[in-house]
C-alpha cells in the first residue's frame, strides 16, 4: 500500500509530468517521421487518419501539457486513454506477429515494443486523474472505431510488410481491441479521481 501511495505520488511530481511530456513529444516526432513514406501516398482525405500511435502519443501531449498548466481537458483524455491502449497494444502484438511469421525481427521491431507497451501503459496510469464524461468517451469511441473504417475498408493500415497478407484477420482483431479499449476507458472513467499535487 504504501508503494502504491508512492507511486501515485510520483505520477503528479511536476518533474515527473515535464519528463514524460518531452519524451512524448520527441515520440510523438519520432512517430509521424517513421510514417512520412507511407503519408507521401496516402489521400490527402485520409492524412489524418494514417498516423495512429503518434496521434495517440499526441493526445496524451495535450493531457500532460494541460496537468502542466494544472487544468484538465477531458476531450484529450478520453481520445488518450482510448488509443494509447489500441495502438499501445496492436503494435506490441504486429511486432511479435512479424517476428512469428518471417523468423527475425529488426532492432528497431524490439524497440517499438518496449516504447509501444510503455505507451499502453502509461495513459491507464493516469486514469485517475482523468475528469472524461461519457460524451467525450463517446466522441473517442467515435473517432476510434471510425478509424478502423478508414484502416481496414479503405486499406489504410500502417504498413508492415509481409502482415499485409493477413489484413481481415488484423482487421477483425483490431476492431475488437477497440472495443476492449473502449469498455477499459469506460471504467478507468468510473475510478475514484485524485487530484495532481503539483
Amino acid at each position: 500500500m504504501t508503494e502504491l501511495y508512492l507511486f501515485n505520488h510520483l505520477l503528479g511530481k511536476k518533474w515527473f509530468i515535464w519528463a514524460l511530456f518531452i519524451i512524448n513529444i520527441l515520440g510523438t516526432v519520432y512517430g509521424y517521421i517513421w510514417y512520412k513514406y507511407q503519408l507521401v501516398e496516402t489521400p490527402a482525405k485520409f492524412i489524418i487518419f494514417v498516423p495512429d500511435s503518434p496521434t495517440a502519443s499526441l493526445f496524451f501531449v495535450f493531457v500532460l501539457g494541460a496537468f502542466l498548466l494544472k487544468r484538465n481537458w477531458p476531450l484529450f483524455e478520453a481520445l488518450a486513454i482510448v488509443t494509447l491502449f489500441k495502438y499501445g497494444v496492436w503494435a506490441v502484438v504486429m511486432n511479435i506477429l512479424t517476428l512469428k511469421v518471417t523468423g527475425n525481427l529488426h532492432w528497431t521491431g524490439y524497440m517499438l515494443i518496449v516504447s509501444h507497451a510503455a505507451m499502453a501503459i502509461q495513459g491507464l496510469l493516469y486514469a485517475p486523474f482523468y475528469r472524461f464524461k461519457l460524451w467525450h468517451l463517446a466522441i473517442a469511441a467515435v473517432w476510434t472505431l471510425h478509424n478502423d473504417v478508414i484502416d481496414y475498408v479503405f486499406s489504410m493500415m500502417p504498413w508492415y510488410g509481409v502482415l499485409g497478407n493477413y489484413m481481415p484477420q488484423i482487421g477483425y482483431f483490431t476492431f475488437w481491441l477497440s472495443v476492449i479499449s473502449i469498455a477499459i476507458a469506460y471504467l478507468a472513467g468510473r475510478i475514484q479521481k485524485k487530484e495532481l499535487s503539483l
